[in-house]
């Protein structure tokens, strides 16, 4: 069954941006959607977000899922993926970065190192979405991450952190993203 799962960033919920748009485009192509939001979204932490994603039961990771995340959520599929039995059909990571940026809010991201090792056997494909003018997430962090998950890094000129409140209102929508799904 194909289903995706769409997680948001900080201080985002899953009504922000992109992800409602995505959600509807995702459905109309036979996909089960979930958007959750994430708890303590102020404060991402991938212990209590692994929590709550596994603890529904109704949403089952197969050969068919995909992920997508945007900024902390991109960084969360990494220790979620670490903690799926399944691997799932691919990921797409919008805006990530491999460190706590100098942020104490998003330090329990990293509280425990990632394993690139274990996390590129989870899944059949990585992509990643980075702009070369976001304000928060270098570029270097994207390329280091795609390097070490042997992802594709799409670099889009100009989009800064793909969301509303850095790019404007033509981040209620990402046909790029869409597109890129469409090929997978």
């Amino acid at each position: 069954m194909k289903n995706a799962l769409i997680l948001h960033g900080t201080d985002a919920t899953s009504k922000d941006h992109w992800f409602v748009w995505l959600g509807k485009e995702l459905e109309k192509l036979g996909y089960e959607v979930w958007i959750p939001d994430l708890p303590g979204a102020d404060r991402p932490n991938v212990k209590k977000y692994n929590d709550f994603i596994l603890s529904n039961k109704e949403f089952l990771f197969n050969k068919e899922t995909i992920i997508v995340g945007h900024s902390s959520g991109a960084v969360e599929i990494f220790g979620l993926l670490q903690e799926l039995r399944d691997k799932v059909k691919a990921v797409y990571l919008i805006g990530s970065f491999m460190n706590d940026l100098g942020w104490k809010s998003l330090s329990s991201l990293f509280v425990e190192p990632f394993d690139f090792d274990l996390i590129k056997t989870k899944s059949d494909k990585f992509v990643f979405f980075h702009s070369d003018d976001d304000p928060y997430c270098p570029l270097d962090h994207a390329k280091f991450l795609s390097e070490k998950t042997g992802g594709e890094l799409i670099v889009l000129p100009g989009q800064k952190h793909f969301s509303t409140g850095t790019a404007g209102e033509k981040y209620k929508k990402f046909p790029e993203l869409l597109e890129m799904i469409k090929e997978c």
